[in-house]
């Protein structure tokens, strides 16, 4: 495993525990301890059936899996991970182009890092993930009507929801909540899709850039591969309807109004 002198900052304060699947002994001893030396505790698992029976004990934070596993491969591992769990997903590929990583986040994986991974590339895209599964929103800071999720469910709103709640026709999102209604019916999304999808509420009509969503959303400080974010836009429109975000071709999507 390859070290950068890129700093990446002092070790993690909280005991975050990721779950690590990969089948080499070696690069899953390797990358277990230089994510331990920043403070994360790792739990390791060879092959893609241990790895489920350890993910369903539910003692983690995140996912680290590799695409090529025996047993059950990370891409059948992440699809039945999301079958029932929205918990942050990065996916481990040999290659960086072709199939694994489209494969990959069409399953429902967060993010991506190609191996030999980048010590200090893995890390913060560890962190950047960690954000955006507990981030708190600016809404979330002002105070929201106590109600505002039930009457999103019931699909009655009134004014003063407006202040937490974003709504486009039968679509609300509960800024402060963090919770997506369909309808009146939850909708589970994964971290990263509900980030992006507030990104667009919070720029309804507006084109955003891929660049701009990978800095805003994804949270990087370089350039990123834009196909996580045309992936998950893909994703997202599945359960919110592929109407309401409009490719605008050589520029970006915006949330039609």
């Amino acid at each position: 495993m390859s070290h950068s002198s890129v700093d990446v900052g002092a070790p993690t304060p909280d005991p975050v525990t990721i779950l690590l699947v990969e089948d080499d002994e070696v690069i899953r001893r390797s990358v277990a301890m230089a994510l331990e030396r920043y403070g994360y505790r790792v739990m390791t698992a060879g092959d893609g059936l241990t790895g489920l029976e350890l993910f369903r004990e539910g003692m983690h934070d995140l996912l680290l899996l590799d695409v090529m596993l025996p047993e059950l491969d990370g891409i059948g591992l992440c699809r039945r991970i999301r079958e029932t769990s929205m918990d942050p997903i990065l996916m481990m590929s040999a290659r960086g182009d072709g199939l694994d990583v489209v494969a990959g986040l069409e399953a429902g994986a967060d993010d991506y890092v190609v191996k030999p991974v980048d010590t200090a590339v893995l890390v913060a895209r560890i962190r950047s993930l960690l954000r955006r599964a507990t981030f708190t929103p600016a809404a979330a800071l002002t105070g929201r009507p106590e109600q505002a999720g039930t009457r999103a469910r019931s699909g009655h709103l009134d004014q003063s929801d407006q202040r937490a709640l974003l709504v486009f026709g039968d679509l609300a999102i509960d800024t402060a909540g963090l919770e997506v209604f369909l309808a009146g019916e939850p909708i589970a999304l994964a971290p990263t899709e509900l980030r992006l999808l507030l990104e667009f509420g919070a720029n309804p009509g507006i084109v955003l850039d891929r660049q701009t969503l990978l800095r805003n959303v994804w949270d990087y400080g370089w350039d990123g591969d834009s196909r996580v974010v045309d992936l998950c836009v893909q994703r997202l429109r599945k359960k919110i309807g592929s109407e309401r975000i409009e490719t605008v071709r050589g520029f970006g999507y915006k949330l039609r109004r």
